[in-house]
């Protein structure tokens, strides 16, 4: 029987993700230094705010954020765990709706704003098509979520932004997968000059091969259709029913298992 571990695709064991919050109009220069050193992230907007002091336009939503995820911050960012749950089917579901049209894809993840959250409020998003929220913290580790509605990132990135980003790209144990996720608000460059700091860590973390550059949406994507393969009871092959491909190794040799194939793992 063959020994089976997943992995990230093109066989990689190491994920980077971002997480950014409110569009701010500092996302525009943002965005132009991930774009430029080939990273990907996600960004939460409130609709509803949209076009008021200095946020983005709603205009520029689709452009400014292409290639990268545009994912809900509710409508207005109240403290929804103080809110009625009318108020929150509301707040996410406008937000949803208003993001959708102006992104042109579906909208399926959040960040909950003031980092409000428990129980009630997870049960709610949940229910209203909301796969995966980020809260505020920091784990300082490169590990994946066990709840992907209590996502907490590695660091925000003033938070020992560059000693962790050193240790992440130094680690080649294979038998692991890591993810680092950083998270903060486009804004907070320009309050705290410190530009020059993601410049670092986008010259360091951005450009490298053994690294799989995702958006927070895609990253769960790729978890969950993980889970939905078939594996034959001796593991000889996987059928793969989803629509994206994932990878695997198979006694150190890595195998794409094809979208709606079945894949020999061995020939035993």
């Amino acid at each position: 029987m063959p020994s089976i571990l997943l992995c990230y695709p093109g066989g990689r064991h190491k994920a980077l993700t971002l997480s950014y919050d409110d569009g701010n109009i500092a996302d525009r220069k943002l965005v132009a230094m991930l774009n430029r050193y080939g990273i990907r992230g996600t960004f939460h907007l409130n609709s509803g705010l949209l076009d008021t002091g200095d946020r983005i336009t709603a205009l520029e939503v689709r452009s400014l954020y292409e290639g990268h995820e545009v994912s809900a911050h509710t409508l207005t960012h109240p403290t929804i765990e103080r809110c009625p749950s009318e108020q929150i089917v509301h707040e996410v579901m406008e937000d949803r709706k208003r993001l959708e049209r102006l992104a042109g894809c579906a909208v399926r993840g959040m960040s909950y704003p003031n980092g409000s959250y428990n129980d009630r409020v997870k049960r709610i998003v949940k229910e209203l098509g909301i796969e995966y929220s980020r809260i505020v913290g920091d784990s300082m580790q490169f590990g994946l979520p066990d709840d992907w509605l209590e996502w907490e990132p590695t660091c925000h990135h003033n938070n020992n932004l560059m000693s962790l980003t050193e240790q992440f790209v130094q680690l080649d144990k294979k038998q692991y997968l890591y993810l680092m996720y950083v998270w903060g608000h486009s804004y907070e460059f320009d309050r705290d000059s410190n530009w020059e700091l993601f410049e670092r860590f986008c010259q360091l973390a951005g450009g490298r091969s053994d690294i799989w550059y995702a958006t927070n949406i895609e990253i769960v994507d790729y978890m969950k259709a993980y889970e939905q393969l078939k594996f034959s009871a001796d593991l000889s092959f996987v059928y793969n029913p989803m629509a994206a491909s994932v990878w695997l190794s198979v006694d150190g040799r890595i195998v794409e298992a094809g979208s709606g194939t079945h894949t020999m793992l061995s020939s035993k």
